[in-house]
């Protein structure tokens, strides 16, 4: 099977693919990048794989990290700090109010 058939009618630009700590890979959508203290976060929406069960909308904020000065690549880290958590998310939800059916 190929595997744009399960993302038929969505933007494949916009495809994100991690891995988790267990090396597996994970599918998201990108949403937004947000600008906060200098520093750069990622909104991610997770895409379920066929026969996963979809956690309804909820988003994944990772911090953009820079792996070496020379190069181009990022690397996103999870970030610890609630308040931080909250405040991209905020930026967030106010950006896109008209895009999204934010539930509280």
């Amino acid at each position: 099977m190929n595997d744009n058939e399960n993302y038929e009618g969505e933007d494949l630009d916009n495809l994100v693919i991690l891995n988790d700590e267990d090396g597996n890979e994970v599918k998201f959508e990108f949403l937004d990048l947000i600008d906060l203290d200098d520093e750069e976060y990622v909104v991610l929406l997770p895409i379920a794989e066929e026969g996963e069960e979809d956690e309804e909308g909820e988003v994944v904020i990772l911090k953009v990290e820079d792996t070496d000065e020379d190069s181009e690549e990022e690397s996103y880290v999870s970030v610890e700090d609630e308040d931080v958590l909250k405040r991209v998310f905020e930026i967030f939800k106010e950006k896109f109010k008209d895009d999204f059916d934010f539930v509280d």
